[in-house]
């Protein structure tokens, strides 16, 4: 059946703005005068509306958002008191619950971000509680949780992960990155495929709600693959998805054979989902004061962060994937990290055969000058979080200390980014901040986050056609995907968002519908 949808302004990356979009069979037949100029069985009115190709999201987790999603929220409460509350809340509310998970705190709201387990303690002692910080690299847990563990004052912090003590040396009840997290979760229940498939049913249904039609988890651990060819099979993954295993170091070689066969079962599914990615963390976060830097954090004179990998072993390790014909995504926040997982694209490009291999650069925070254009030289994709553009609280309260204002303000280089001719998509690093784009558009424009304030670095700012780019045609091609996703042309999936009014003349745009494969989504 032939459906035109006329009566709107259709915007697609680099091209004019054109009326009228012709849709067959999911895909794109014709567009402007052309589309206009077809018989059609069906004509949808959209009332002057504008139309932009749907978001793709190159960077999230959405598992874990679903999960977190199923535990206490203390998103954007701002006081102990608060989170103490919700938590309480939803204690007395699942009381044959064995653990309580949740998310995510703001960590900026205590100075030093490193909160007390006798505060939690207060409204839940006889289980383990565990909150994740927005951030995702910190988590803060009751006595419970310490004790089951068996953390105290004689626990040595892990290699690539922190605890939090008091003076006495005691456990606080913050611990940083996942090497420390194990400490306390590798207690917990496991999560199985089943509540992971409802994890991902409730990523896609938020998804689709945000006009996001193809994303990109970027941190499969133990059972998620599985999760997701589960709910492939069924019906319950509703977009599309790059799904990247997670290469962990002293691990990998012994992974290798697993993800193989893993990654071979999803090829019957793979124009739906590509599972031929791997994800590396380089080093932690600035938040935390665990990213890797050039030089030292200020509030820790000697200390420069953690590398999570090795030189040898992270070169070793992602050529060896690249030569078996894996896309590879490299976290890196600092200067040092990001400088170390340029090091290890290039021994990887000049160990194996030339291909069309697209690395992935993820966050790429703090750039160096000297490495600045080494980005585009060796042909890698910086994915970046366009929500986090702005002189938020915790670059105020807690990285700002610790970097100082020359530093601080060297994050998010976005216009030197793309005048240096790197490629560029966005993420939203999901649950980590919003799913939803319309609510990160215009963060790299205005470098304002929605409450306003002075621009942040203004010098770095974009245009509103790039941010849109970014978030469409951009995270299409990191996905391989750019002959099919991103843009509304001839022959694309007729994968697209209403708004009610355009990007272009301002921002407080609402979505009016998405349409999937040119079939309205209910939202």
């Amino acid at each position: 059946m032939k459906t035109l949808f006329k009566n709107g302004s259709f915007w697609s990356s680099r091209s004019e703005l054109f009326t009228g979009l012709l849709v067959e069979d999911g895909r794109i037949l014709a567009t402007g005068p052309d589309a206009l100029a077809h018989s059609a069985d069906q004509i949808i009115d959209l009332a002057n509306s504008f139309v932009m190709p749907a978001f793709g999201d190159g960077h999230a987790h959405p598992i874990f958002a679903g999960r977190e999603a199923a535990g206490p929220k203390v998103n954007g409460l701002q006081s102990v008191a608060e989170i103490q509350e919700a938590v309480r809340i939803f204690a007395e509310a699942n009381p044959d619950q064995p653990w309580i998970i949740g998310g995510a705190y703001e960590a900026a709201i205590i100075e030093g971000g490193d909160f007390d387990a006798h505060w939690l303690d207060e409204v839940v002692s006889d289980r383990p509680v565990v909150l994740h910080a927005v951030d995702h690299h910190t988590i803060w847990v009751n006595s419970k949780a310490l004790e089951i563990a068996d953390i105290t004052s004689a626990t040595k912090d892990p290699a690539g992960g922190t605890i939090a003590r008091r003076e006495d040396y005691s456990p606080k009840g913050t611990l940083r990155e996942p090497e420390a997290f194990a400490l306390i979760l590798d207690h917990s229940p496991k999560n199985t495929i089943e509540s992971d498939v409802r994890a991902i049913k409730y990523a896609c249904a938020q998804y689709l709600k945000s006009g996001v039609t193809y994303a990109n988890d970027s941190w499969l651990e133990e059972g998620m693959a599985e999760a997701y060819l589960a709910a492939v099979t069924s019906g319950d993954l509703t977009i599309d998805m790059n799904i990247s295993f997670l290469a962990n170091p002293g691990e990998w070689k012994s992974a290798l054979t697993k993800i193989e066969k893993l990654s071979a079962q999803f090829e019957p599914y793979k124009n739906q989902v590509n599972a031929k990615s791997v994800k590396f963390l380089g080093d932690g976060a600035l938040s935390s004061g665990t990213a890797a830097l050039l030089e030292p954090y200020l509030d820790q004179p000697g200390f420069s962060g953690l590398k999570i990998w090795k030189d040898d072993e992270l070169f070793e390790a992602v050529t060896e994937f690249d030569a078996r014909g894996y896309q590879i995504h490299i976290h890196a926040i600092g200067d040092a990290a990001i400088r170390q997982a340029l090091d290890a694209f290039e021994f990887m490009q000049h160990t194996n055969p030339a291909r069309d291999r697209r690395p992935v650069l993820v966050h790429a925070q703090l750039i160096s000058a000297e490495d600045m254009p080494r980005i585009a030289q060796l042909g890698v994709i910086a994915n970046m979080q366009p929500l986090w553009m702005y002189l938020d609280p915790m670059n105020k309260e807690l990285i700002l200390p610790r970097l100082g204002e020359a530093r601080n303000n060297r994050q998010y280089q976005l216009r030197s980014l793309i005048d240096s001719g790197a490629q560029v998509a966005f993420g939203s690093d999901w649950p980590v901040t919003s799913e939803v784009p319309l609510e990160a558009l215009f963060v790299p424009v205005q470098r304002v986050g929605a409450s306003g304030g002075s621009p942040w670095s203004p010098e770095e700012a974009i245009t509103i056609e790039e941010s849109m780019t970014f978030y469409t045609a951009g995270v299409a091609y990191q996905n391989f995907r750019e002959d099919e996703f991103g843009k509304l042309e001839v022959g694309y999936r007729a994968d697209f968002v209403v708004l009610d009014k355009s990007p272009l003349e301002g921002s407080g745009i609402s979505i009016l519908d998405v349409y999937k494969n040119g079939i309205k989504q209910a939202r």
